[in-house]
C-alpha cells in the first residue's frame, strides 16, 4: 500500500486501540480516581512508547530526528490542551445538563479543521467538508442533548454555561490534535520516526505535568497509581498503541482527515453494544450511524 494511503488503516487501528484503552481506564477510575486513571495512560504507556521508538529505529535504521524549536513549542501546548480538555469534559459530565455540553464538545472535528488551516496551512476540500458535516451530524444523533429535538436544542442552547464548557473542551482536544501534528511535521523526519519520537516526547511531558500535579496536590492518588501497576499495564499499553497510531497518521495526513475518520471509534462501540449486550438502536441512532458512515466514506475518497 502506498505511504499516502497508510493513514487509513493506521487511523482505524488507533480508534480500535483507543476503544480498548477507554474500557481499561473505566475499570481503574473507581480505585484510582479520575486524575489517577488519566495518569495511568501516560505513566505506564511511556515504556511502551520508548520500546516503539527503539523498534522503529531498529527496523528502519534511521537516526533519531533532531528536534527543532517548533517541536518543543508544540509538544507542551498539545499536552496541556489535552489535559485541560479532559478536565473540562469531566466538569461537563458533572453538570446538570451534561448531555448538551458533551454534544458541543463533539464539535472538535470542525474546530480541528479550522485550527489546522490557521496554524499549519492544512486545507479542507469540498469532499472533506462534506465528510466533517456528515460525521458531526451523525455523532450528534448518536448522543443527542435532547432526543426529541436534537438539532433544535444544539442551535438554541449554545449560550448556556454547560454548552460553553463543552465547546471549550472541544477546542482543547482540537488544539491538542493540531499540536501533535505540528510537532511531528517540525521534526522533518520519515513518518514512522516522526510519529514515534512525538509519542515519546508527549508521553514524557504529560507524565511529568500530571504526575507533578498529583505529587503536590494529591500524593495519595499518586501512591495508589504506583501500587496498581499490574492492573494499569494493559491500559498503558493500549494508550501508547492508540497514540502511536494517531501520531503516525497525523504525520502523513492532515489532522482534519485523521480525526474525522477516527470517529469510526463510535461504530466500534455500537457494534459491541449490539453484539455483546444485545441492545437495539433507535431510528434516531440508526440515522446517526448512517450519516457517520457516509462521513467516513467521504473522508477516505475525497482527498
Amino acid at each position: 500500500m502506498p505511504a499516502a494511503w497508510l493513514w487509513i488503516p493506521i487511523t482505524v487501528w488507533a480508534a480500535f486501540a483507543q476503544t480498548l484503552r477507554n474500557a481499561a481506564q473505566r475499570h481503574l477510575t473507581a480505585e484510582l480516581g479520575t486524575l489517577g486513571a488519566t495518569l495511568v495512560r501516560f505513566l505506564y504507556g511511556l515504556p511502551f512508547a520508548l520500546a516503539w521508538l527503539w523498534g522503529v529505529q531498529a527496523v528502519t535504521h534511521l537516526p533519531l530526528p533532531v528536534s527543532a524549536s517548533a517541536f518543543w513549542l508544540w509538544v507542551p501546548i498539545a499536552g496541556v490542551s489535552q489535559i485541560v480538555a479532559t478536565a473540562l469534559l469531566l466538569r461537563v459530565m458533572a453538570e446538570r445538563n451534561f448531555a448538551l455540553g458533551v454534544a458541543y464538545s463533539k464539535t472538535e472535528i470542525i474546530q480541528v479543521a479550522l485550527f489546522a488551516f490557521v496554524f499549519l496551512g492544512d486545507r479542507v476540500n469540498a469532499g472533506t467538508g462534506i465528510a466533517i458535516a456528515f460525521g458531526t451530524l451523525g455523532v450528534l444523533l448518536l448522543s443527542p442533548a435532547d432526543r426529541t429535538r436534537p438539532l433544535h436544542t444544539m442551535l438554541t442552547g449554545w449560550t448556556s454555561r454547560t454548552a460553553l464548557i463543552g465547546l471549550a473542551s472541544g477546542t482543547g482536544f482540537a488544539l491538542a490534535a493540531v499540536g501533535y501534528r505540528g510537532a511531528a511535521l517540525a521534526l522533518r523526519a520519515e513518518f514512522l520516526m516522526a510519529g514515534a519520537a512525538t509519542l515519546v516526547a508527549a508521553q514524557l511531558a504529560q507524565t511529568l505535568m500530571l504526575g507533578g500535579w498529583l505529587l503536590v496536590r494529591d500524593f495519595d492518588a499518586l501512591r495508589r497509581v504506583l501500587r496498581a501497576w499490574r492492573a494499569s499495564l494493559f491500559a498503558g499499553f493500549m494508550g501508547a498503541a492508540a497514540s502511536a497510531g494517531w501520531f503516525t497518521a497525523m504525520a502523513i495526513e492532515p489532522v482534519a482527515h485523521v480525526r474525522t475518520l477516527g470517529l469510526v471509534e463510535l461504530l466500534f462501540s455500537y457494534v459491541v453494544s449490539r453484539r455483546v449486550f444485545r441492545e437495539r438502536l433507535s431510528r434516531l441512532e440508526l440515522g446517526g450511524v448512517a450519516l457517520l458512515t457516509l462521513g467516513l466514506v467521504f473522508v477516505t475518497i475525497a482527498r
